[in-house]
């Protein structure tokens, strides 16, 4: 990841058939503190408990400290059309971390559209092509069928179930090769 003369990453920007992948920026601080605050959002994610406004805040301050730490991170997903705010998508490895995973958020507003099928596939080609990283996981509550449909259309396999952060999870993967396999099998 290249970096300006201050030292910041540069945050590439991925545009999908219907998605604009971005850097958050301040200006996104209402819609996604909105959706952080549903509960039927969060349900899933970390500890399922929504968080208010600060919290939102401190997330995004966050996302941007993974992109300058790791060079790659989460994006803002942003629909091309309305401009609109549809969640988040992208990379995700903290310290302790069982690998490096695509993840996906949207708020509820926004699912069963494909988004987050679109969006991930965009950061598997980033994962892949750009840092060519040989495998890819998502961490998944095992009770979270629906973003495990996801996993599924992006060509992940179930890995192994193990704890993380007090949540019994599943964990699915799909290596470099896989993925692109499945690619082709679609084009």
């Amino acid at each position: 990841m290249s970096a300006p003369a201050d030292g910041q990453p540069v945050v590439p920007v991925l545009v999908t058939e219907r998605l604009i992948l971005r850097a958050f920026r301040s200006d996104d601080l209402d819609a996604y503190a909105a959706m952080v605050a549903d509960p039927a959002a969060v349900r899933f994610l970390g500890t399922g408990e929504a968080l208010d406004r600060a919290g939102a805040w401190l997330q995004m301050a966050l996302f941007a400290g993974h992109w300058a730490l790791r060079g790659y991170g989460l994006w803002a997903a942003q629909d091309k059309r309305s401009g609109a705010l549809v969640g988040r998508v992208g990379l995700w490895n903290p310290e302790g971390w069982p690998g490096l995973e695509v993840g996906w958020m949207l708020a509820p507003a926004f699912w069963g559209r494909g988004y987050a099928t679109e969006g991930a596939r965009a950061a598997l080609d980033f994962a892949f092509a750009r840092l060519a990283v040989d495998d890819v996981i998502s961490v998944i509550d095992a009770d979270n069928a629906a973003s495990i449909r996801v996993a599924e259309r992006l060509g992940e396999a179930f890995v192994r179930s193990l704890t993380l952060q007090g949540r019994k999870v599943a964990v699915y993967g799909v290596s470099r090769d896989q993925y692109r396999a499945a690619a082709r099998a679609r084009a």
